[in-house]
């Protein structure tokens, strides 16, 4: 017989953002033993999960327990209680959505974050955003990585996760939390390598889009991908040097889905641009926030001063911000591929 937990025994867990991922790590909880308080920055979207029960923007499927998910527009009030606090806001607007917290708020709270995304301007990781501004101490900071699509989540699809933390203790008694009967999460203390390889894979998947777009094959597309493995690699061995199997769910993996899946927002950003639409029109089109669009230039301006070779990157950059045209662009790239 299955013991009855008191509901005042359990973790409460804060998940901060209203869209797909947000709305798909709801789903994730809402499965295992805790309790939760989910803020959303628009009154009338708490109001409309309240009232129905889903998210009519995201995920518009899946059923939200309101038993189990408290649904707040005060982020202060979402956080007092919580000793978990999952940021999910895409990487440009973190800084917004945390406006009214103070370091105070976040003492002896883990900050996770789940945003797959840089700070613009600062060029700075969210986990060294948080550490900085609020103080958090490294232990108290795990990353949500993947592979892993909100989409397939809804589903219920098979999926992973990878949870990452300088304490390893930590990440794993958070990754007990995410771990319900069709996610299985596991823990690694690769906190720089994970955080990067997911900014990393989104630029990498917008070089998919792009060539698909420009209607190149699979053949292509593979070189592509593995090429960009190496591009990573060099990177992360140049700024952050440590003992890592790059071939790992939370590496490889992600890049993978993002690259190839039809549920990668930046592959569909990519392809978008490939087949003629401006950056603009394709934002608008997609009204969804492709994180690979900051990232490359975060990590253009950051290579500028490592001199680490990035083709790939370089090429996106090109194509995004200084306007070359995406034939241009890639035939280039395509003669330095091997």
């Amino acid at each position: 017989m299955k013991t009855k937990i008191n509901p005042e025994s359990l973790p409460v867990v804060a998940v901060i953002g209203g869209g797909s991922w947000a709305t798909a790590i709801v789903k994730i909880l809402s499965e295992t033993d805790v309790k939760i308080r989910w803020w959303l920055r628009n009154a009338d979207d708490v109001a409309y999960i309240q009232t129905y029960g889903h998210n009519s923007h995201y995920l518009s499927d899946v059923q939200i327990n309101l038993r189990k998910v408290k649904v707040y527009n005060d982020i202060v009030k979402t956080i007092s209680k919580a000793t978990y606090i999952i940021l999910a806001v895409p990487a440009a607007f973190i800084q917004q959505a945390l406006q009214p917290v103070s370091a105070m708020h976040l003492e002896q709270k883990v900050v996770v974050s789940a945003i797959k995304g840089m700070i613009p301007e600062q060029n700075l990781l969210v986990t060294d955003w948080i550490e900085q501004q609020y103080g958090v101490s490294p232990d108290h900071i795990c990353v949500i990585a993947g592979p892993c699509h909100a989409e397939e989540v809804a589903l219920e699809k098979q999926s992973y996760l990878t949870i990452a933390s300088k304490d390893e203790v930590q990440a794993a008694a958070f990754a007990r939390l995410m771990t319900c009967r069709f996610v299985q999460a596991s823990a690694i203390d690769d906190v720089y390598g994970v955080e990067y390889c997911a900014v990393m894979k989104n630029i990498i998947a917008l070089a998919c889009g792009i060539t698909h777009g420009l209607n190149y094959g699979d053949n292509f597309q593979a070189v592509l991908v593995s090429n960009a493995m190496q591009e990573i690699k060099r990177f992360l061995d140049h700024i952050y040097p440590k003992h890592r199997d790059l071939s790992g769910s939370a590496y490889l993996g992600d890049l993978l889905v993002t690259a190839y899946s039809q549920f990668s927002r930046n592959r569909t950003f990519g392809n978008m641009i490939g087949r003629g639409y401006s950056v603009k029109s394709a934002q608008v089109e997609m009204n969804m926030i492709a994180e690979g669009y900051y990232a490359v230039k975060s990590i253009h301006e950051m290579n500028a001063k490592q001199g680490v070779s990035m083709p790939i990157t370089e090429a996106v950059f090109q194509i995004l911000y200084e306007k070359i045209p995406p034939g241009t662009a890639i035939h280039h790239l395509k003669e330095v591929l091997r």
